[in-house]
């Protein structure tokens, strides 16, 4: 059994905050719950409440009843109070982006190298990409780094190419935003803007995120719960957020094996927890080019709404996480089988290259080649 979550709101007319929470607990103990009144500060505090865990058809009267009460929100019974991403009678949600399709049964693949680093290189290349199977294209102009002497990106520079790469190919854009005061020109410039594993729980860059009306792509933390992945997307979702794309990057874990462990069980879990798509990152979740392949066909199998896929024309000479892109002829390899993966567990692959087909290719053409 759960509690019953109760969301106030943040103006109730004139009622006092405090008196809205008296209400609701007078109203709980009419059931014979428990209610624990919120935190304040003045008139300024918590905005919600907990009724102490009851079974499902008590809770079910119960939360009709508050809600009838003024000045309450919403009501939700669950583990964590999520109001916005979890939703048991909304259908699962969709995001349609240029070509790209994610959820509902559709599955898309973003591709491109970790940075932005000539418009030369990469304008021919994400054309390839397209062709090759991608529906929308990323790369950082802004980039987070754990050393301060690494590339950081190229800034306004990179985000004038990824515009002109949306231009000529027609390539939805992804990339991240950072800081606050770069929201509007990274809005600008991307159809989808990510926010990155390290700033999952910075929650002034997430009310700017949402405000810049673009869907937006929250990569879980690196050492980041289930629950906290969730809360940081109602957070998003309560700032104003109408999309959000849930993406599974991996956790910080103790095998240096691979740079990080690809939890491919929150794929299942976090679908039928919240209506939100969930795609994968396979390439910062292993940091080993050899292993993202078939990482790529299980997170198809486990029902991926998307992939992020690194991909680099020369991955030995990338500026930065070289070591998990992939070679265009590697990525060619790994996207054939996924429409057969993905036709066998009930959804599709979205490609936007014309005439483009993903036959069940032969073990030679899925095998991992080691790179000469």
């Amino acid at each position: 059994m759960h509690p019953v979550h109760v969301l106030l709101a943040e103006q109730a007319g004139d009622l006092p905050p405090l008196r809205v929470a008296e209400s609701v607990r007078a109203r709980a103990e009419e059931w014979g719950l428990r209610a624990q009144l919120p935190r304040f500060a003045g008139d300024r505090g918590d905005r919600t409440m907990s009724v102490q865990p009851c079974g499902p058809e008590v809770a079910a009267k119960v939360m009709q009843a508050l809600l009838e009460l003024p000045g309450v929100e919403a009501v939700h019974q669950g583990p964590e109070p999520l109001f916005r991403v979890v939703d048991p009678a909304r259908t699962a949600s969709s995001l349609h982006l240029e070509d790209a399709q994610f959820g509902k049964g559709d599955t898309s693949i973003v591709a491109g190298p970790c940075s932005v680093e000539s418009l030369e290189m990469l304008l021919p290349f994400a054309q390839e990409l397209r062709d090759s199977g991608a529906t929308a294209f990323r790369a950082g102009a802004y980039k987070p780094r754990t050393s301060p002497y690494h590339f950081d990106g190229l800034g306004q520079q990179g985000l004038e190419i990824l515009a002109e790469i949306h231009r000529a190919t027609g390539l939805a854009i992804v990339t991240e935003l950072l800081r606050p005061e770069d929201a509007e020109a990274v809005a600008s410039v991307a159809q989808l803007v990510q926010i990155g594993s390290r700033n999952m729980s910075n929650t002034a860059l997430l009310r700017e995120a949402a405000a810049t009306g673009r869907p937006v792509l929250l990569k879980r933390g690196m050492a980041a719960t289930i629950s906290e992945f969730l809360q940081a997307a109602e957070a998003l979702a309560d700032a104003g957020a109408s999309h959000i794309l849930l993406c599974e990057r991996g956790l910080r874990h103790f095998d240096g094996e691979t740079r990080n462990l690809l939890d491919l069980g929150s794929v299942p879990l976090l679908k039928a927890r919240t209506h939100l798509p969930v795609v994968v990152d396979p390439s910062h979740g292993l940091g080993r080019a050899d292993l993202i392949p078939p990482m790529m066909a299980a997170a198809a199998a486990a029902g991926a709404d998307g992939l992020l896929v690194e991909v680099h024309p020369t991955p030995a000479q990338s500026v930065s996480d070289a070591a998990q892109a992939l070679s265009l002829e590697e990525f060619q390899r790994a996207v054939r089988p996924l429409a057969p993966i993905l036709e066998a567990v009930g959804r599709r692959l979205v490609t936007a290259a014309r005439g483009f087909s993903t036959p069940l290719g032969s073990p030679d053409d899925t095998s991992t080649h080691p790179r000469r």
